[in-house]
This record gives structure tokens, sequence and C-alpha cells, in this order.
């Protein structure tokens, strides 16, 4: 949507600036209730002491953290009042409470009664202001919406009596179709649309298409890297993905998870924090396994193959080589028991997984994440959506070093295993969580250090 960006950086100034209101007021009361009697004479004094003006500029900068964390920033259009008000309380609430125990009882009252009111009023203060800005924000959003400023440009696939009606509907809720293309005219004009008309969503909507052809479709669509909606009218595969509403339109947003946009923001940092400690503190077993791998066939240390990932986008996967050079000169094959194409210290790190620690870099990178579904070959992504096209969905998170399917049923032999195998990574999709993160990675350690990788 034109004008996200413009958005995003509204609430960002809102949020800074009633961060600051309210601990400059804080600060008020604080030269009142304490510094009033610690030798402050005036509150100026108070207010350009060197700790007390640094801690002011500080602040703020915390609060825009929570606030991301929290994944307020993740989607600055569609929000509603109620979410606003309950995503505000909660945040404040915790963020006050933080606040609280790391700097305001380092302040010593004359009355222990004083700390209850400066809890309440940081509270009270901060949430008023933040609100009444954010509301602000979104109230302005709203406007240029309804006036056709802000538009959601939306391409429809499909022509007959649903897409028409799609239209019509859409036209009244800041939606703009740009284009409407039937599934015969996707090859043809589907990029040229694309890159002329800058889409921002695409909605499925054909007569003729049945669960049957509709994932194929969907994956033809994946490519365009926006999000892609079909109309919910019966049950099906897909409908397993989230439901939006569109002023009463069920619409299934099959680029979307269940993950919570908290733990979206969570889970991507705290990836990046542990995989750059990984590469830290594990530097000399990675020199010890290079001099191993080296010592055990001749070749490059590092395996380099192209994976696809995030959004369909490929990615160059990093691993320790644990094959024969030349092992696939002849086609993409997959490792079998007692593959003759793997080394003997190769066979030892795949047992252990040893081979798969260089991707703490792709984690770093951004191309793979600790835990979700293993990354695959398009030679074999293509094998596999002949017999199930909504493999596409795991698409919409980045791959994992582990994942639920690795740890339950381990490495893939056959495309049919790699089928079996799916139906694990399908349910981890499904039940995204952070705590279902962690009991996949004790999984994995428990397979490192009993060694049933293989």
């Amino acid at each position: 949507m034109s004008g996200g960006g413009r958005q995003t950086l509204k609430y960002l100034a809102a949020d800074f600036l009633s961060a600051s209101m309210a601990w400059m007021m804080f600060n008020v009361l604080r030269y009142y209730e304490v510094a009033l009697y610690l030798g402050f004479g005036r509150l100026s004094d108070y207010m350009t002491y060197k700790v007390v003006w640094e801690v002011q500029l500080c602040v703020p900068f915390f609060w825009i953290v929570l606030y991301y964390f929290s994944g307020y920033y993740n989607r600055t259009f569609g929000k509603s009042g109620m979410d606003d008000f309950f995503g505000t309380l909660l945040s404040v609430a915790l963020g006050t409470t933080v606040l609280f125990f790391i700097i305001v009882l380092n302040d010593i009252p004359y009355s222990f009664e004083v700390y209850y009111r400066f809890f309440f009023f940081l509270f009270g203060v901060h949430f008023a202001l933040t609100y009444l800005f954010r509301t602000l924000v979104t109230a302005d959003g709203r406007r240029r919406v309804r006036r056709g400023e802000w538009v959601i440009r939306t391409l429809i696939i499909g022509r007959g009596e649903t897409a028409d009606s799609i239209c019509r509907h859409l036209s009244e809720t800041g939606y703009r179709v740009q284009a409407c293309l039937g599934e015969d005219e996707i090859d043809s004009r589907l990029n040229g649309i694309l890159a002329d008309e800058r889409i921002d969503e695409i909605i499925v909507a054909a007569d003729s298409t049945d669960h049957d052809r509709l994932p194929a479709l969907l994956y033809s669509l994946y490519h365009c890297k926006c999000p892609l909606k079909i109309v919910a009218t019966k049950p099906g595969p897909l409908s397993r993905a989230r439901l939006s509403n569109i002023r009463g339109l069920p619409l299934v947003d099959v680029t979307d998870n269940n993950f919570s946009e908290a733990g979206k923001n969570i889970k991507l940092w705290t990836d990046k924090l542990v995989a750059a400690l990984a590469l830290i503190i594990l530097l000399p077993l990675y020199i010890y396994i290079m001099c191993r791998v080296r010592r055990d066939s001749p070749g490059p240390v590092i395996f380099r193959q192209e994976r696809t990932g995030y959004r369909g986008k490929p990615f160059m996967m990093y691993k320790f080589r644990t094959m024969f050079v030349g092992a696939e000169d002849s086609g993409p094959l997959l490792a079998s028991d007692n593959d003759a194409r793997v080394t003997p210290f190769g066979r030892f790190m795949r047992k252990y997984r040893l081979d798969e620690l260089p991707q703490f870099w792709n984690v770093l990178r951004g191309d793979m994440s600790l835990v979700g579904p293993r990354p695959e070959r398009k030679h074999f992504i293509d094998l596999i959506v002949r017999q199930a096209p909504w493999y596409y969905l795991l698409h919409n998170v980045r791959p994992g070093i582990t994942s639920l399917g690795m740890v339950k049923y381990g490495y893939a032999h056959s495309v049919e295993q790699m089928l079996e195998r799916l139906e694990y990574d399908m349910l981890y999709y499904e039940n995204m969580s952070l705590g279902f993160d962690l009991t996949i990675l004790a999984y994995t350690v428990r397979t490192v250090f009993t060694g049933k990788g293989v």
C-alpha cells in the first residue's frame, strides 16, 4: 500500500514523543516527591542534572524497542480501535514495570507509598498519551484511505460472478482493483501487470477453480512476493491458513501463518543473537572439522548449494562437505543409507548433524532460522508439489537449521519419504510458537548428543 512507510514513521514519531512527554512529566513528580528533599532547590536544577537528562534521552528509545518487539509496527494499516487499546495497554503495563524496577526503585522517597504513586502515575500518563497519539495517527490513516490517497492495489485472479462480486465489494473498502486476470492469461500477462501496476495484494476469485487445481494455481502465483488470498467459500486443504475479513468478505490469507507478530520479531532477533554467539563459541570446533574434512578427502571444506527459502527466494546454503567431489555430476540425488558418495568422516558428521553447523552463518544473514522447515532444492520441490501442492505454504516462514520433521523423521532418502516428513513440517507451520521452537531445539540437542541423526 502506498503510504505504508510514512504511516510507520508517524507511529514511531508519535510513540517517541509520547514517551518523552510522559517521562518528563514523571520527572516533575519525582522532583516534588524525592529530589526536593535531596538538595535540589529548583526544578530546573533537577531537570538539567546529568543523570536525569541522560535517562530522559534514553527512555523513549527503550519504548520504541519494546513496541517493535510487541509487533506493533509490523502492520501499520487495518488497525482497529480495540487492537490499539489492548495492544497499547499490555505494552505500557510491561514497559512501566520494567522501568519501575530498573530505575524508579533507585529513588529513596520519604514514604513507601510514594512508590505506588510513581508506578500508577507513570503507567496512567504514558498510556493516555500513547493511546491518544496512536489514535490520531490511525484516524488520519483511515481518512486518507477513504479519500483514496492510500489504497491497496489489488489484482483479481478470475473472471465471472465471484470476481465481479468481489470487485464491487472492494471498491468500498479502500482497495483499488488494478486489473482482473483470467487463469488462462497468467503466463502471458501476470509479470507485466506486476511491473506496471505495483500490486500490493492478489485475491484469487476464479469460479472454475476447484480444490484440486487451486494449490497449483497458488503456487504459480507465489513468486509475486505479495499477500495472496482466496475467497473462503468451502473447506479445503488451504483453509488451514489464517482467515481474514474485509467487511464481511471472508478471505483465507495463504501467505500468512498463525505466529504472532511479537513472536516473529522475537524469533528473528533471538536467531541472530544465538547464531552470532554460536559462530564465536564454536570456532575451535569449526577449525577442527575443517581440518578433518580436508584430511578425509580432496575438495573444498565448505559445500555450497542453492536452496529455496523465505517467500520462495533462492539462497546459497552452507554445509561442511560430507560427500566426495563430483557426487552429483549426473544430477540431483538424495543421500541413502550406506551411500557410497558419503566420505567416512562425512558419515560421522551426518550422524551427529555436525555438517549443518555452517548454517549459523545463514541464520545471521537472515536466510534461515534456528527452527523451521528444512529448505529444499527446486528440483525436489517441483517433484513434491505434484503430489502435495500446499508444500509452498512452508515458504511463508524462514527455513531452519533444524525442524520438527528432522527430529521426528530424520533424513529423507526419496521423494516419498520427503512427503511423509512434510506432515511434520505442516504440523509445525500450523502451530508455530516460541515454546514449540524451544521443544524442537531440545529434541535437536538430544539427537546431536545421542548420534541419532541418520
